[in-house]
């Protein structure tokens, strides 16, 4: 009966997001199977860490929507998330939890938390950063950058960033009852998916420049025209950068887990 419970709580969340336009039709299936490995290795509680990321991150990306027009100029994508960046966001926790189902080590409930912890992190950085009215600085050139900006740092998306990781490090404490040490590496490794993220958008990602208005933008076409890249791998787009920050965190705080 717990199961179809679950299962209801999920397709609800699912219509809601699609329905305030969080989500597309596609980032809803994704959410779907998302949420689906999750009930099944965690349950309620894994269910609602992951829709603690899932409400706070879509609040913060239409917060103040208005004032992040001309930063999305620079994004690829816009605030209503595809199949793509929910499984970059979502899919390293759901094998996670998927992988505690057929073995039930807590391993995989410590590494499900860094999982959501980074990518709540970088979500919080990136939603609120963009708000700052003191511009970033790019750790690529260490000079001054544009609000939207990849591989650039503010004090708020800095601290936006931190509080992300400690939110999800403090509720996966109280519900799956880790020690206070599990926590704060959840925290410290939520913490540095953020940073890794900056730091593959800053010299990887690929990046290009609007060949109209000299925008410097992730999108490949804009102004209707093509854009010319300027810097980075064509295939390291956000989406991959989003996935490999929290899933290099991960390992990391795998390979720290053994040897404690």
């Amino acid at each position: 009966m717990d199961n179809y419970i679950y299962l209801l709580i999920i397709v609800i969340t699912v219509v809601l997001g699609y329905s305030f336009r969080f989500l597309t039709i596609s980032g809803s299936i994704a959410a779907a199977l998302v949420g689906i490995l999750t009930m099944l290795g965690l349950h309620i509680q894994g269910l609602f860490l992951l829709g603690v990321f899932f409400v706070t991150s879509s609040f913060w990306s239409k917060y103040k929507r208005m004032q992040k027009n001309k930063v999305e100029e620079r994004h690829a994508k816009g605030s209503q998330r595809d199949w793509q960046q929910v499984i970059a966001n979502g899919g390293g926790a759901a094998v996670a939890s998927l992988l505690y189902y057929f073995s039930p080590e807590p391993v995989w409930i410590y590494l499900f938390s860094i999982f959501i912890a980074s990518s709540n992190s970088d979500t919080w950085a990136s939603e609120i950063g963009t708000l700052s009215k003191k511009a970033p600085i790019s750790i690529r050139t260490l000079s001054i950058a544009e609000n939207g900006t990849s591989g650039a740092m503010s004090i708020l998306g800095t601290f936006a960033g931190v509080s992300g990781a400690l939110l999800i490090a403090l509720l996966s404490f109280i519900l799956f009852d880790f020690s206070y040490d599990l926590a704060i590496l959840i925290f410290i490794f939520g913490f540095l998916g953020n940073i890794i993220d900056t730091m593959l958008g800053a010299f990887f990602q690929a990046s290009y420049q609007c060949t109209q208005c000299h925008t410097e933008t992730e999108k490949t076409v804009h102004c209707g025209h093509k854009t010319k890249k300027t810097r980075g791998f064509s295939f390291l787009n956000n989406d991959l950068v989003n996935f490999l920050s929290s899933l290099i965190a991960a390992l990391v705080g795998f390979v720290v887990y053994t040897y404690l």
